[in-house]
């Protein structure tokens, strides 16, 4: 980075600033409920690299596209067109300068080597790793929650996806060989230690993500927040499963379905937690085959290619090295999340990948993390 930094802008970079991509062991579609996740960091990273220039504007510049977006900080920040990379960027700058921090003109060099568009939180992680330069350049570090929420609310008013917490929350806060169990209510965070040097954490990326992505996410929380209001809660985390059959008559069948999964994934997650803490791999491994079949049928978030990772999963089972599968991320494609036996390890990743490629004909990558620590501000 700073090799090609001074390639660009013919200077050092005074500062280095990462944050991590995030995958989500189980809890899928609970964090806009209110409900609970269980992510880890990834040791893939959004890095970027930046020097004062002397001037009232920002330039970012991406190793991944050719064009350079320059940000005149006397001016109002807008968005740019939709689907811009620089969107989340531009959010999280005009958000600090709402905030009323001052902020100097600079050149900012972007280099990702998170999957784009795998569910693996690339935008949180922009996100985030923007946010951790930032406070190197005014001097002063914000209170973790504040600045998640900071970054969370850049994705809403400037990329226009209406996401949780999650994924900036564990970007900004992720411990090393440690998975967070969040209340996305009370933005409580409990440690669950991951230290088990038998198990591996393995991410599927299928290469497929369908278009109407977006608009089903979308749709999804409609219908959650539709299923609470018939409910009289004000979040589906308030509801028991019990509660929900009762009033099963009261919802269409398609808000009980999607109100279902919620309630289940809940419950999955707490008890998941439990079963890390002890160790059993094989009860943690069920219960995300469980939480893939209730995204698939009740919450229709999956497809093809996802279900057909999970399929070949299944077939390799405990005995070939793998306790559980399941899709991770907003779905229609993306990336599974695969719980592995470490001693397994090559020979599940060439069985799953000669599988894969055999049944659908597409090429996908695969790589073993441990968790990984959270955003981070480097020495230069």
């Amino acid at each position: 980075m700073k090799a090609a930094f001074e390639t660009i802008y013919g200077d050092c970079p005074r500062w280095i600033a990462r944050a991590p991509g995030r995958v989500n062991l189980i809890g899928e579609h609970t964090d806009y409920n209110e409900g609970f996740v269980l992510p880890m960091a990834i040791e893939r990273h959004i890095t970027i690299a930046a020097a004062p220039n002397g001037t009232d504007a920002i330039v970012l510049r991406s190793t991944a596209f050719d064009d350079a977006v320059r940000i005149e900080l006397s001016q109002p920040i807008v968005p740019g067109e939709q689907g811009s990379w620089a969107n989340y960027p531009k959010g999280v700058i005009a958000g600090f300068i709402k905030a009323g921090h001052a902020i100097s003109g600079f050149n900012a060099l972007i280099d990702s080597n998170v999957p784009m568009g795998g569910g693996l939180s690339s935008s949180a992680a922009l996100e985030v790793a923007t946010a951790t330069l930032l406070e190197a350049v005014i001097g002063k570090t914000l209170v973790p929650k504040d600045k998640a929420l900071l970054c969370q609310a850049a994705e809403h008013e400037y990329a226009g996806m209406p996401c949780g917490i999650m994924d900036q929350y564990i970007s900004t806060l992720a411990r090393k060989d440690t998975f967070l169990l969040l209340d996305c209510r009370e933005f409580d965070a409990h440690w669950v230690q991951a230290d088990d040097p038998s198990v591996a954490v393995l991410i599927f990326d299928t290469k497929i993500k369908h278009q109407h992505s977006r608009g089903e996410y979308a749709a999804r929380r409609r219908e959650c927040k539709e299923a609470a209001q018939c409910l009289g809660v004000s979040s589906l985390r308030d509801v028991t499963l019990a509660q929900l059959e009762m009033r099963r008559d009261d919802l269409k069948p398609i808000l009980f379905r999607r109100a279902r999964h919620i309630v289940t994934e809940n419950e999955r997650t707490i008890r998941a937690c439990a079963r890390i803490r002890n160790c059993d791999w094989t009860d943690v491994g069920a219960a995300m085959y469980a939480s893939h079949a209730s995204l698939c049928t009740d919450f229709e978030v999956s497809c093809l290619e996802l279900n057909t990772v999970v399929e070949i999963a299944r077939e390799i089972g405990p005995e070939g090295g793998v306790y559980g599968c399941r899709m991770t991320g907003g779905g229609f494609g993306g990336c599974a999340v695969v719980l592995i036996r470490k001693d397994a390890e090559y020979t599940v990743i060439d069985t799953m990948y000669r599988n894969y490629f055999c049944r659908t004909g597409v090429e996908p990558s695969l790589f073993v993390s441990r968790p990984a620590q959270g955003a981070q501000l480097l020495e230069c």
